[in-house]
Parts: structure tokens; C-alpha cells; sequence
């Protein structure tokens, strides 16, 4: 990528645009890569993948608002389509190219902000109530499991080990809200 600031390259650019951020020392980064590369393969000529290496280009990631490598992004245009952040499957990956084409948000965004809210709340409450009756295991272990549910979405740890636990128990997909 050249000096432009990014927006405006992807403003100027014909083809939907994937961004990929990540870095070299990141595991969950070096897991993605070779379905990203699937990917990006398959949809060549309709849409284009750039790679944004955090530790190289700073202050794109920081105008990103990029919190959590790796984070792939869909854009039309200057347009944020969607957004994934963590290790994932290549069929949410695959929806990020094909949000990118359509110009339609993915249909799998993780929780609503009420929901997460509620849950951190529910689940601050539980733990608060554990600490103060005794302590309470059972309380506090309740607790801990809703105020994870509210952020497993976006835990990268949760997204790798999510498949092989699918796997593990013989199901199609194992629920990333912990609902």
C-alpha cells in the first residue's frame, strides 16, 4: 500500500475491498491466513484483500478502531459493510466477501448492545452476590459464565477453540454468545 491515507484509496478503488489486520507474531493471524489466501483466491477479480500489518502501519489500525488482531473488514467503497475480529470459519469469513459484494451487512453481527449490557450487568450482579454471601462457588461460577457469554463473541480464544468443540460433540456450530 502506498502513502494515500487509506480512506481515500478505498474510496477510489473499483472492487469491494477486504481489509485484513494482523501481525506477524499473532497465532490466530497465521491460522487465518491460508483461508483468507482460499478466499481471496476465490473471489479474485471481484474482490480485493490488503493486508494491514499492525505493527507496521499503527496509525491505520488506530483510525480502523481496530481493537483485536486478527480483524477482517469489509468495505464498499469508504463504506464499512462488516466487521469480524478474532480467529473465525472460513463461512464467517465468506460472509464478509460476500457482504462486501452486496454491500449488505452480514447477517451474523454477534450480540445486540442491549443484550451485551444486560448480560455484563446480570452477570456483575451474580458475582457481586457470590462474593457477598459467603463466597458462593456456585454464584460466583454462574456469574463468571453470563459476563462471558456477553463477550465470548469477541474473544479470539473462544473463536479458535469454538470449532473443535463442535467438532468435539458432533455438532454444525457451537454458539459464539454463549446462548
Amino acid at each position: 500500500m502506498d502513502n494515500a491515507p487509506l480512506l481515500d484509496r478505498l474510496a477510489s478503488n473499483s472492487r469491494p475491498v477486504i481489509l485484513d489486520v494482523w501481525a506477524p507474531w499473532c497465532a490466530p493471524c497465521r491460522r487465518m491466513a491460508p483461508i483468507v489466501e482460499r478466499l481471496a483466491a476465490e473471489y479474485d477479480g471481484r474482490v480485493d484483500v490488503w493486508k494491514i500489518n499492525a505493527d507496521e502501519q499503527p496509525e491505520d489500525v488506530r483510525r480502523l478502531k481496530v481493537l483485536g488482531i486478527p480483524t477482517m473488514i469489509s468495505f464498499r467503497g469508504d463504506r464499512e459493510i462488516g466487521r469480524k475480529i478474532g480467529a473465525g470459519s472460513e463461512g464467517d469469513l465468506r460472509a464478509l466477501f460476500e457482504a462486501a459484494l452486496s454491500g449488505q451487512v452480514p447477517a451474523r453481527q454477534g450480540l445486540p448492545g442491549a443484550d451485551r449490557v444486560l448480560r455484563l450487568a446480570a452477570g456483575g450482579a451474580l458475582v457481586v452476590l457470590g462474593l457477598t454471601t459467603g463466597p458462593s462457588l456456585i454464584l460466583l461460577a454462574a456469574g463468571g459464565l453470563v459476563l462471558f457469554s456477553a463477550v465470548a463473541d469477541r474473544c479470539p480464544v473462544w473463536q479458535a477453540i469454538r470449532p473443535r468443540l463442535a467438532a468435539l460433540f458432533g455438532r454444525g456450530d457451537v454458539s459464539s454468545s454463549g446462548a
